[in-house]
């Protein structure tokens, strides 16, 4: 067995037959893009042949020339405007095409986004790359944080154990005469 997968099946055709066979595919694709190519030109001389009637401008007078002038350039300008109105709607479609096939991306999901790496980064060198030169010396960060004293998280122990019983405060402030009093003292017993 192949490691790398199934076993692929010997093909049944030689060497040499596959050569010849390649060989006879590219002359006779030659072949048919020599014969388009002879195709588009008959096309084309056809094709001016009828839009484009020779002229016979021997022996006209002046005037005659004249309103053949202004037929042609009528013509001219008919044929830019076709061509003008032809090329927008070229670069209309492409667009279009341009923005379905980010559509069918999207839909498809194929775009995957690329795994971050995790970046230690302290602040000095981050103050660094948003600031540039402007930093100046270092920053520590812990120096600035507020200190907590134990006085004041004792204080506070003492504090909340004065409150006492929640339950003595509710029945205390229920009925009439709490709501009274709450709105007395300024909205507040608790």
């Amino acid at each position: 067995m192949n490691p790398k997968g199934g076993d692929k099946p010997k093909s049944k055709i030689s060497a040499s037959r596959k050569l010849s066979l390649k060989m006879l595919l590219l002359q006779r694709a030659c072949e048919d893009l020599e014969k388009e190519t002879q195709d588009r030109e008959e096309e084309k001389v056809r094709y001016l042949g009828d839009k484009l009637p020779p002229l016979q401008m021997s022996g006209l007078p002046p005037g005659d020339l004249q309103a053949l002038c202004k037929k042609l350039h009528d013509q001219i300008n008919v044929v830019d405007e076709e061509r003008y109105d032809c090329e927008h709607k070229v670069i209309k479609h492409n667009k279009d095409i341009h923005e379905l096939k980010l559509k069918i991306q999207d839909l498809g999901g194929k775009f995957k986004k690329p795994a971050l790496r995790k970046v230690r980064v302290s602040a000095d060198e981050m103050m660094r790359a948003l600031l540039g030169s402007k930093h100046k010396g270092s920053m520590d960060l812990r120096a600035n944080l507020k200190s907590v004293k134990k006085e004041d998280v004792k204080t506070d122990k003492v504090l909340t154990s004065e409150v006492g019983d929640w339950r003595k405060n509710v029945e205390a402030m229920s009925g009439m005469e709490g709501r009274k009093k709450m709105f007395d003292t300024g909205g507040g017993g608790q």
